[in-house]
């Protein structure tokens, strides 16, 4: 009977945050205002059995994993949504032939296919890593004031795990007086772990939308849209540039969820004021990053003759690599064939000049190659060897994940 009372008492319909507020400010303990504040809406001496047997942090931790199974869930589930606006690019633009870029060099082309399927397989990883942390994060707990459930006698385990059943939780596999930090340092660092990648995806798109390289671009209203307050011709990435910032906030809570971690023995209250600040705050900029990121994305613009551009920007120096293989498949020692186009590159690079021209004048490869044969091996869009392959398979593998 007075479980029953208990359980009907204990809403919001009974129980005022203003008395909750009122009693806390006497006592200065939150829990133990909330269970004042129960204890007196509760009728037939009911209220005398509130907080039997268990300790202000069984209700904190297995409240507090509600809420954080709620935020993955919903973190979750925008992932998806920028995966499959993603995959969608990753289709339309698998031929689209760029110049890759190391070290801020021009490299050797790939395809815009091949870009987004590597934010596609990081962001698939990314769920993976989501759906672990949930395992080990979004746990129940009714154990007591030191984890041994002494308080509720011999049935103490088979009420902790019933508790954690009726919660829709794994039960906590052991505890102290709280669900060790370690988890929740992991909750933070997934969830930082997840904005880098989106800081790291934004900061793709800021770079190709300079000016010297304008290849893809932010979607700007021309008609309202502004720029900068005095230079009327500027459109800035700033989405890409807010999602950038708001990661670098999330990455600092880490640290502060490590420092969680080492508790006095059995529990102290260190780790408290802390969370209350990083872990809604994490979750709420994460998501509020993962929305930025879905409006970026499903509105790219690319400017596909200034990709043409950048791809041929090198006079065909960026195939060295190629021709240096061909030269090889056709008789010449790899380091001879090496040496050879290096040389080419170099004095290309002297005279301002493209490596057509550098290697049409050398003999000793006319020897192996013929001039068609040498157009055909510095044409950029045919040296892309498995890209559409790897795109594919990530796709593929990605959905699985998506179902």
């Amino acid at each position: 009977e007075a479980a029953d009372e208990i359980n009907k008492k204990a809403t919001t319909e009974y129980v005022k945050q203003e008395r909750v507020d009122e009693i806390e400010r006497a006592t200065n303990h939150d829990i133990g205002a909330l269970m004042k504040a129960l204890e007196e809406v509760c009728d037939n001496g009911a209220g005398e059995y509130v907080h039997y047997g268990s300790t202000s942090n069984d209700i904190i931790d297995s409240s507090q994993s509600l809420q954080l199974k709620d935020s993955i869930e919903i973190i979750r589930e925008k992932i998806i949504k920028l995966m499959q606006i993603l995959i969608d690019l990753a289709q339309e633009h698998k031929n689209t032939v760029t110049i890759g870029r190391t070290h801020g060099q021009h490299a050797l082309p790939t395809t815009y296919g091949m870009k987004f399927a590597i934010y596609i397989d990081e962001l698939t990883r990314q769920l993976e890593r989501l759906d672990l942390t949930k395992e080990h994060v979004c746990v129940g707990m009714m154990t007591g004031a030191v984890g041994t459930t002494a308080a509720l006698g011999e049935t103490g385990y088979d009420i902790h795990m019933r508790v954690s059943e009726i919660l829709g939780l794994n039960p906590v596999h052991i505890s102290n007086q709280v669900v060790q930090r370690d988890n929740h340092a992991e909750y933070v660092m997934t969830l930082a772990n997840l904005c880098s990648t989106l800081e790291k995806m934004a900061l793709e798109v800021r770079n190709l939308q300079r000016t010297e390289l304008s290849e893809v671009g932010e979607k700007f209203d021309p008609e309202k849209q502004m720029g900068s307050s005095t230079m009327p011709h500027k459109r800035n990435p700033i989405t890409g540039e807010r999602i950038c910032g708001v990661a670098r906030v999330v990455k600092s809570y880490v640290n502060a969820a490590l420092q969680n971690n080492p508790l006095w023995h059995e529990r102290d209250l260190t780790n408290s004021s802390c969370e209350r600040i990083i872990l809604p705050e994490s979750a709420i900029l994460t998501d509020y990053i993962l929305n930025l990121s879905i409006k970026l994305f499903s509105k790219l613009d690319f400017y596909e003759e200034n990709i043409e551009r950048n791809l041929n920007a090198s006079n065909g120096l960026v195939m060295a690599e190629r021709f240096m293989s061909k030269l090889t498949q056709k008789g010449m020692g790899r380091q001879s064939a090496y040496a050879l186009v290096r040389r080419c590159a170099m004095d290309a690079y002297a005279e301002n000049t493209g490596l057509r021209e550098m290697v049409s004048k050398q003999d000793e490869i006319l020897k192996y190659m013929s001039m068609e044969e040498i157009d055909e091996t510095l044409d950029p869009h045919t040296y892309l060897g498995s890209s559409s392959k790897f795109v594919d398979n990530v796709i593929e593998y990605a959905q699985k994940f998506m179902e």
